[in-house]
């Protein structure tokens, strides 16, 4: 049976992961903005109200069925509207409109750091901070804070590195595109068609047969560099 601790974190984790996808998703048609195309600006998009970017099934029941039962927890929010052929140099502007998303996580992810060491400090330099406040879900207030941030944290990471894999529709496959030309291009084409498979049978499949590339890609990648931002 589920505890309401349990319950109450997963529901942090999946605010916390919209949001941040809300800001992903913005900072996308920000930048296709700033390279000519104002097709996320006229639909409206480029603002941060939930109501703009909500997916009902990505960003809400999707994230927290997954973190009910305990296994990868990913969501998405709308994808923001653009146009390549309206951008200044369509093969460069692309690419930067791809890594707008991820970088705007990491951007988030070092906030967040930013914020938990600032109270982490501050508990270090007087402990009894630690168990100011009334307790909510067996936490002090300021051992909830620390708990949101460093979740922000772990929340953008798996965010930034999980959009770089060059799969579509994530981030990094238009990445690739970019170093590809001719028959490379055209191959790799071909296997796009094939990538949400592909993404399902890593992401699940493999996984349960004791063959997991995305986890050791995942924790070489994010759990090393949320060590490393939050000083563990």
């Amino acid at each position: 049976m589920l505890s309401l601790e349990h319950i109450a974190l997963t529901a942090l984790s999946v605010v916390l992961l919209v949001f941040s996808a809300i800001v992903h998703e913005v900072a996308h048609g920000y930048v296709a903005h700033l390279c000519g195309d104002d097709t996320a600006k006229e639909a409206g998009r480029l603002t941060l109200n939930p109501a703009r970017h909500l997916d009902p099934f990505g960003s809400i029941v999707l994230p927290i069925v997954m973190g009910i039962m305990g296994g990868f927890v990913f969501s998405y929010a709308k994808p923001v509207p653009y146009n390549p052929y309206r951008l200044k140099n369509r093969r460069r502007d692309e690419v930067l409109v791809a890594l707008a998303g991820p970088a705007s996580n990491l951007l988030q992810a070092l906030v967040g750091a930013a914020a938990f060491n600032g109270l982490w400090a501050l508990v270090e330099a007087n402990s009894q901070l630690y168990f100011f406040g009334p307790l909510v879900l067996g936490m002090s207030a300021m051992e909830l804070l620390l708990t949101v941030f460093s979740s922000y944290v772990w929340v953008n990471l798996m965010l930034a590195f999980f959009n770089l894999i060059p799969l579509p529709p994530l981030d990094g496959s238009k990445v690739v595109c970019y170093f590809l030309k001719g028959e490379a291009l055209e191959r790799y084409y071909q296997v796009q068609r094939y990538a949400m498979p592909i993404l399902i049978f890593v992401l699940y499949i493999l996984p349960r047969l004791g063959f997991d590339p995305l986890g050791v890609y995942l924790n070489a990648c994010v759990g090393n560099l949320y060590n490393l931002l939050l000083g563990m």
